[in-house]
């Protein structure tokens, strides 16, 4: 039986991305997403949040050039990854666990939610999908489209009008 690693998030960046290089030049971005579940207490009434926060570790070399240039503290991202934990040695020698949601591949996605902000500083972000081999990503959900004409019905000894060779 096969097994399936898969995160999808929905959340909010914490800090403003980090963008470092591999010693062999590849650019690595880190982020940290804020998720919350929000609901109210049965018994008090009371409304309660609780908010993790999860480790992004982008790869990708496209989807790190969407994060380096449009991405911010504050901005709301859908990101699909895969969980990873990984062991490191820290400053005095003890052995720690990180685990992270890594975006490698063509499996991995984020799509930018927010809304198209009016910044003269900020480069505008083609609402196109910004696809490559490595990962994909969107300045907006594909779920909202607009409706198309559809095309009328030919009369009978009409001719379409396409220019097609066959």
């Amino acid at each position: 039986m096969s097994s399936v690693n898969k995160v999808t998030l929905l959340g909010n960046v914490g800090q403003n991305p980090d963008i470092h290089s591999t010693q062999d030049g590849r650019e690595i971005a880190n982020l940290s997403l804020a998720t919350s579940d929000k609901w109210t207490d049965k018994r008090t009434g009371e409304k309660r949040e609780r908010t993790e926060w999860h480790r992004v570790v982008i790869f990708s070399e496209g989807l790190v050039k969407v994060v380096k240039n449009y991405v911010h503290k504050g901005s709301k991202l859908y990101v699909e990854g895969k969980l990873q934990t990984r062991k490191w040695t820290d400053k005095e020698g003890v052995e720690r666990y990180s685990t992270e949601i890594v975006l490698q591949g063509y499996q991995a996605q984020i799509v930018m939610l927010d809304r198209k902000q009016d910044n003269s500083n900020q480069s505008d972000f083609n609402s196109q999908d910004y696809k490559n081999q490595s990962g994909t990503s969107s300045a907006r959900p594909s779920a909202v489209q607009e409706k198309e004409e559809e095309p009328k019905p030919l009369l009978p000894g009409q001719e379409h009008e396409d220019d097609i060779p066959f």
